[in-house]
């Protein structure tokens, strides 16, 4: 498991340029805080989604994620859609039909989207807003 830092985190999201988006969406539990960092950094809304696939030790409880919940309907906006993680981008897809009718664009911290912040990591992650006391 490889350790990142808060501030290693911040300042690669300081240096990466990304277009505008009308709307952050981010998907809960694990994308909640680096959506809040990409709304925060790019003065843009922010919403938040639930959809459940995986448990804690990142082995799927479901077929296909599930979204929890309801979601508003949004129209004609340039959304981005981000997750800490994306394995095999299940949940991305899941998120995106959700918001048919949009421009949606997805971005992970690690893995498979159209923008990923540490392309070169391929090992697990201990993020540090993650509970590892």
């Amino acid at each position: 498991m490889q350790d990142l830092a808060f501030s290693q985190i911040t300042e690669r999201l300081n240096t990466f340029n990304l277009p505008h988006f009308d709307l952050i969406v981010g998907i809960a539990e694990g994308g909640l805080v680096p959506a809040s960092l990409l709304a925060f950094k790019l003065g843009t809304e922010l919403s938040i989604i639930k959809i459940n696939f995986r448990d804690e030790k990142n082995t799927p409880i479901y077929e296909q994620p599930l979204i929890l919940g309801d979601i508003k309907e949004i129209r004609n906006k340039k959304i981005l859609i981000v997750d800490d993680v994306s394995v095999t981008g299940k949940t991305l897809e899941k998120a995106k039909q959700a918001f048919v009718g949009n421009d949606i664009q997805t971005f992970t911290l690690k893995g498979k989207a159209d923008y990923v912040l540490f392309p070169e990591i391929s090992d697990c992650v201990n993020w540090p807003w993650r509970y590892n006391v």
